[in-house]
């Protein structure tokens, strides 16, 4: 894989991802064990659900999803964009969380 291309940016903001979720996920449980919140139940599982796509989005390219993204390349661009898109509004739950 050549970490310039837009499908290996994207791999490598999914790992970004995974790593920020695995925060808020710890962060909210946290927090959930103190208060007992359904609210902070909710962000819990938001950001597991969120978590295991982006697990299995990683292993997919590495698995068999190279050959796809590398027939088109728009298909790299189209998944680079939505991983910026994601990455934008983990970034912000981040930082309106550990804030």
């Amino acid at each position: 894989m050549n970490p310039a291309s837009p499908t290996g940016v994207a791999v490598l903001i999914a790992v970004v991802n995974s790593a920020l979720l695995a925060v808020l996920g710890s962060v909210w449980l946290r927090n959930y064990r103190e208060f007992g919140s359904t609210l902070l139940l909710g962000l819990v599982g938001f950001s597991g659900v969120l978590l295991v796509e982006n697990l299995v989005s990683v292993a997919f390219f590495f698995a068999s999803m190279r050959t796809l993204y590398a027939m088109d390349p728009l298909v790299g661009r189209v998944v680079l964009a939505m991983s910026v898109l994601e990455l934008l509004a983990v970034s912000l739950l981040t930082y309106a969380t550990v804030r």
